[in-house]
């Protein structure tokens, strides 16, 4: 083993501490950003498809209907994969989208119109902590007056809970 000096090993100490200063941060972001990479990738798939749905249709045919939170429960504190059929419901297709892998948030998507516009929401909800607070993202968008949709930015509540 070798001996090093003590202004070698305080040398060492040094730049260890400043590798951990600077990549600890660094890795912590990275993970934060991994577990808001699903909402936030869900979310705006949604809301394009939906944008792209809209545009040039009757108002009263803009968006599809309104689905409710999928899967119904919010996975707890761990990724689930969802059994067959989960993702079959009409408005899921339309706006082609599903989880098919190990995914830790629920999406739904409500949709309503009346004679002057229509409008759509889409949410994620998620529990990544499993302590029963749940954490939401949200973006919606409308048409109005047989003008071009528009998608108004992402909302966020308890962002990670």
């Amino acid at each position: 083993m070798p001996s090093f000096s003590p202004v070698q090993l305080a040398a060492l100490v040094a730049l260890g501490g400043s590798l951990t200063a600077a990549f600890v941060p660094t890795f912590f972001g990275n993970l934060r950003a991994s577990r808001l990479a699903e909402p936030l990738d869900g979310l705006s798939h949604l809301a394009g498809r939906a944008t792209a749905l809209a545009s040039g249709m009757p108002i009263a045919l803009a968006y599809p209907e309104s689905t409710p939170r999928t899967p119904v429960r919010v996975p707890a504190g761990t990724r689930v994969v969802d059994p067959e059929g989960t993702w079959d419901h009409p408005t899921w297709r339309l706006l082609d989208f599903r989880q098919d892998r190990e995914h830790s948030f629920s999406f739904e998507f409500e949709s309503r119109s009346d004679a002057r516009g229509a409008l759509f929401v889409a949410r994620a909800h998620g529990d990544l902590d499993g302590d029963g607070e749940l954490s939401e993202f949200s973006i919606s968008g409308e048409v109005r007056d047989a003008k071009d949709p528009v998608v108004y930015p992402l909302r966020l509540h308890r962002e990670v809970e």
